[in-house]
């Protein structure tokens, strides 16, 4: 028996040298090791961060308060100037995701962590200087001093710290995945991912894979993506109690075809109190993408279905904001027309605007404005291509205004018209539109929501211009479809100016 005909069975030679795996119970060194551990999942990482620094930040502030200001040494006293601690403790979130200073596999490089958390504390500290009424009176060099110095000390040390201890195996989920077949091998090698030049495999996802279970005898012994195929459903329960599991995952594509021995078997772990989740869960997880080939016709996995009762509230407040945005959007649209055009003028002639067909939300075809940053005959002869790096049609000075997203300005008026939205996925051409629709599952779901001038995508992914990024972009843009929120949109908010700035994304 095999768990799905869709993942293929993986060769000798791709999963690399076959290795002889007697069964769990006669193998001591399977069993996890015998050490304090606190093994802590994906939210509860981000949460002990977010706690630690916040508690570490305000600790200076009330020593500082103290030691320079004659602050009482009072419960009474720190909350009668609670707004103190709690205007800080926002200023720091709000620059925090500016900064990305709680994406996993960051938090875990030393060097990665220490520069993004350096510049976060930084920023933190002169914005919050700078917030009358709600912070204390800074009355000394000294004071401000102290405040900067200790707080990016007492930040960077606590996050060398994570880096090195709480990034360590003891502190990983242990997970045993069902299933080595495709979306087995997919997830492995979202967990494998690490921050460049990491030699852990394992670092920042939280996450240790112990081996697989699959019933393909071909596999077994076999190692795929760094892991053990362990069994087969019979040896599940005992593989997980031996092993000392957290989490069983189930990385099957079509789940609704297992057969019901492995269903029965997931059933009595599930008894027994281990989790048991899904590939497509996971990997959203820890990679913020909708797995778009592993998740059969699931549609909940793919688009929201609940009955939320914020909904409405949340799509009106998205109107509202987008409204208020747009209209300061056209004011500095206007104040770009003169430069834009005077350069555009110079190195080439031509009108300053040109619009654009694009699908907006419920595949109703849109004109978008842009900035012209290519050769007036651009597509002559050639219909619609993608941009590209390096691409010759683009003038000089399109070069510049595109680098910096200068060109997406004008769709603050498509904003105005309700046609877009501020955050959204990037409206894509008809002719683009038809053609990925064939390729990539789920395509015309991305149009549930209106287009946005920026989104979860162009924040999470560089320049792309195949069909392989646009796959890659999909599973973003899916994402953000079915977890759309006011904090999700903030964040993107804030990390949209530094995206713009170094240049990144499309």
């Amino acid at each position: 028996m095999k768990f799905e005909q869709a993942d293929a069975p993986v060769s000798h030679g791709a999963s690399g040298p076959a290795i002889a795996v007697p069964a769990p119970a006669a193998v001591p060194h399977l069993r996890s090791p015998q050490l304090p551990s606190l093994r802590m999942r994906i939210s509860e990482r981000r949460l002990f961060l977010f706690i630690i620094d916040a508690f570490l930040l305000n600790l200076v502030l009330w020593l500082a308060a103290v030691l320079f200001a004659d602050f009482p040494l009072s419960l009474d006293a720190i909350l009668a100037y609670s707004k103190w601690f709690i205007t800080l403790t926002v200023v720091w979130y709000v620059c925090a995701q500016f900064f990305d200073c709680y994406s996993l596999p960051r938090a875990s490089s030393m060097g990665a962590s220490v520069k993004s958390v350096t510049m976060a504390v930084i920023a933190a500290m002169v914005i919050y200087m700078l917030i009358p009424f709600l912070t204390p009176a800074l009355g000394s060099r000294g004071m401000i001093f102290y405040l900067i110095a200790f707080s990016v000390g007492s930040v960077v040390m606590w996050r060398v710290v994570y880096a090195k201890v709480f990034a360590q195996p003891w502190f990983q989920q242990r997970a045993l995945l069902v299933g080595a077949g495709l979306a087995g091998r997919a997830l492995a090698l979202a967990i494998h991912a690490a921050p460049t030049g990491d030699s852990n495999p394992y670092r920042g996802t939280g996450y240790q894979i112990v081996g697989f279970v699959d019933d393909d005898t071909t596999l077994r012994g076999q190692v795929v993506e760094g892991a053990p195929v362990l069994g087969d459903h019979q040896a599940l329960v005992n593989l997980a109690r031996t092993l000392k599991v957290d989490e069983i995952i189930l990385a099957i594509t079509h789940r609704h075809v297992i057969e019901d021995d492995l269903f029965n078997e997931l059933l009595r772990c599930r008894e027994l109190g281990y989790r048991v989740v899904t590939m497509a869960s996971v990997y959203e997880r820890l990679t913020g993408r909708v797995p778009i080939d592993h998740v059969g016709r699931d549609l909940e996995m793919v688009v929201p279905m609940d009955d939320n009762a914020g909904e409405r509230a949340y799509q009106l407040f998205k109107r509202l904001m987008d409204f208020v945005i747009a209209l300061l959007g056209v004011s500095l649209t206007l104040l770009l027309c003169i430069p834009i055009g005077l350069i555009n003028a110079r190195t080439s002639p031509g009108p300053l605007f040109y619009k654009q067909r694009r699908v907006g939300q419920g595949g109703k075809t849109i004109e978008v404005y842009k900035f012209r940053s290519m050769r007036p005959d651009a597509e002559k002869g050639t219909g619609a291509v993608w941009a590209r790096k390096h691409d010759d049609r683009i003038t000089p000075a399109g070069r510049f205004i595109r680098r910096f997203r200068l060109d997406e300005f004008p769709q603050f008026i498509n904003v105005l018209k309700g046609e877009m939205s501020l955050i959204g996925p990037r409206p894509e051409r008809p002719e683009f539109v038809n053609a990925l629709a064939l390729i990539l599952p789920f395509y015309r779901a991305r149009h549930a929501v209106k287009p946005g001038i920026t989104g979860w995508a162009q924040i999470n992914y560089g320049y792309g211009n195949s069909n392989e990024d646009s796959h890659i972009k999909l599973e973003y843009d899916l994402y953000y479809v079915k977890h759309a929120s006011p904090l999700v949109d903030i964040k993107i908010i804030l990390q949209t100016v530094p995206t713009m700035f170094l240049g990144k994304g499309l």
